[in-house]
């Protein structure tokens, strides 16, 4: 028998379970079928039938509904979600501001790092370029990391030793005529994903906050949601990697989410200032018509639920890796998956979301 038709039949075989009572149902808020289905679904991904994934969790109402593991590490690995970091970067940009570390989103960023200038191809918009302008991949540098050309490319970064003198080093983007300028998109900001920016933005915080960033975020972020042994990267000049690489448990991954949700509050106090939360979850720009709009360093997707279309934040990162908020549902669900670089991975993640976590619910 292959592998698909082992599949076929152990789906079949779930199918014949005895359903929950009807009180566990109440308490889960998944019905009998769909608890067959989560079973169904964890079958799929032992099968690879959502590429690489490694861990599902899903809460409702501040609940843990379904919690599984596919790799070796189990609840305790601390796994590399690469641009989720990016959320979290924007998280602490939020305390900063809050503990008056940072004078807020207007605040210029070249300041910052005076000591490294003077930079090449100097030009006052540079100058001009803001925190805001980071948070929402929306700066004036040529930084595109969907375009292999770019001078911007995070590939390119990476091949060099100083990150700050290479962002700062980029010219200033062009417009031909085929694309959209800034003042003709909506929200008045030119979208393009740029991981360099949110490095400088972590190199930024360290500068402000007089910290390194993952000892901030440890004291400001993590000890409030009750996360331990997150481990960052770092640039060769050794600050820590605001654009990418954190690793964290994915119980880890379901409190920040679940931090969005309650507007920053969890365990009973204020964590994350709210205004900051609806700042992060309100569009600031506009990425595609298929992709939607983007808040600060925040996804801003639009997903079907129970027929309608409703709001939904994200934190994304390559390989499918997702935490997914959806307020009507109260719903949290976290994939984490290890298909770095394919192209589907996200698509696969979506699926499993919209295909099959979101129709389990039930009220």
């Amino acid at each position: 028998m292959g592998r698909r038709q082992e599949w076929i039949a152990t789906i079949a075989a779930l199918a014949l379970l005895s359903p929950a009572p009807a009180a566990a149902q109440r308490e889960t808020g998944i019905n009998p079928a769909q608890q067959r289905s989560m079973l169904a679904i964890d079958a799929a991904v032992k099968d690879g039938a959502f590429g690489s994934v490694t861990s599902i969790l899903v809460a409702r109402n501040g609940q843990l509904l379904h919690e599984r593991y596919f790799d070796d590490g189990g609840a305790e690995e601390r796994r590399n979600t690469r641009s989720l970091t990016k959320t979290v970067t924007a998280m602490l940009v939020g305390l900063a501001i809050e503990q008056r570390k940072l004078s807020g989103v207007g605040a210029p960023v070249m300041p910052f790092f005076a000591d490294a200038a003077p930079f090449a191809a100097p030009d006052p918009r540079k100058d001009a370029i803001t925190v805001e302008d980071f948070l929402t991949m929306s700066s004036i540098l040529e930084c595109d990391d969907d375009n292999s050309f770019s001078r911007g490319n995070e590939e390119r970064m990476y091949l060099v030793e100083d990150w700050v003198r290479f962002t700062f080093d980029l010219p200033v983007r062009g417009f031909p005529a085929w694309s959209r300028k800034p003042e003709d998109s909506p929200y008045g900001r030119a979208w393009s994903y740029c991981t360099a920016g949110v490095s400088m933005l972590g190199a930024m915080l360290e500068r402000a906050t007089g910290e390194r960033l993952d000892v901030f975020a440890g004291r400001s972020l993590f000890a409030p949601l009750g996360i331990v042994g997150a481990e960052w990267q770092f640039a060769p000049t050794g600050f820590a990697q605001g654009g990418g690489g954190l690793s964290l448990r994915s119980r880890d991954l379901l409190a920040l989410g679940q931090l969005l949700l309650d507007g920053g509050r969890a365990g009973g106090r204020q964590v994350l200032p709210q205004a900051w939360v609806r700042e992060m979850t309100t569009p600031h720009a506009h990425v595609d018509d298929s992709r939607g709009d983007y808040g600060y360093l925040t996804w801003l997707p639009q997903i079907t639920f129970r027929g309608a279309r409703v709001q939904a934040f994200g934190m994304y990162g390559n390989g499918g890796n997702k935490v997914v908020v959806v307020p009507a549902a109260r719903l949290v669900a976290v994939i984490t998956s290890t298909g770095y670089g394919q192209p589907n991975a996200h698509a696969l993640s979506e699926r499993l979301l919209t295909e099959h976590i979101l129709p389990s619910l039930v009220d």
